[in-house]
């Protein structure tokens, strides 16, 4: 009899031993049953840590842009927050052009109520990138101008981590495409994010080096 208690003890020894090794072996998948709560803490921390350095892209603005933004004042990061998107663009210098533009074809009302929407805001040296005698048209074609605005609007806000590899439809109707990681991104291939995820009352805006335009 004591022979059969001292197998018992040992086999019972034994597998409490071998237990921890399961579940930590478990707990690298995703199917961890006794474990999932310590599993499902797992991924979202991986994920935050992606960038190389740390959160700002996904709590907060981010890229070489950044840095023109007011550290006070309504043309600040800050004070961008507190007003609809269209007000919040023409609190802020390098978006001057494009305030104009929006101006002059009547949307800054539009985007302003609209709720929960991206702009892709193309900066004073986005628009300088266009030949003068072309600009000069399009700012005189209301429709044109129109047609090009809409296409920097998503009817949603998009976060860094959607900008990875998507593809969305703008209120012009037709899509624009982006792709990226970390702090680099780029729109249909051609335009730099300069300055993102900044946030306003109504939207989420992603501050660009090119203008982009409708097929």
């Amino acid at each position: 009899m004591n022979v059969i208690r001292f197998r018992r003890a040992a086999v019972a020894v034994a597998a409490a031993a071998v237990l921890p090794l399961a579940l930590t072996a478990c707990g690298g998948g995703d199917s961890s049953g006794s474990a999932s709560g310590k599993a499902s803490d797992a991924p979202p921390a991986a994920e935050k840590s992606t960038p190389a350095d740390g959160a700002a892209p996904v709590d907060g603005p981010f890229g070489p842009g950044c840095a023109s933004v007011p550290k006070d004042g309504a043309g600040s990061f800050d004070g961008m927050a507190k007003d609809p998107v269209a007000t919040a663009a023409s609190n802020n210098p390098a978006l001057s052009t494009l305030v104009t533009a929006v101006k002059k074809a009547g949307l800054a009302d539009t985007l302003n109520n609209a709720q929960n929407i991206t702009v892709f805001a193309p900066t004073n040296d986005a628009f300088a990138k266009i030949p003068k005698a072309d600009l000069d048209k399009v700012l005189a074609d209301k429709a044109m101008l129109t047609k090009i605005l809409t296409y920097h609007v998503v009817g949603q806000k998009l976060t860094p981590k959607q900008l990875e590899n998507g593809s969305y439809d703008t209120l012009e109707k037709s899509k624009l495409t982006t792709a990226g990681s970390g702090e680099e991104y780029t729109v249909n291939d051609a335009s730099n994010v300069v300055c993102g995820n900044v946030p306003t009352a109504n939207a989420t805006v992603y501050i660009v080096d090119t203008v982009l335009m409708p097929k």
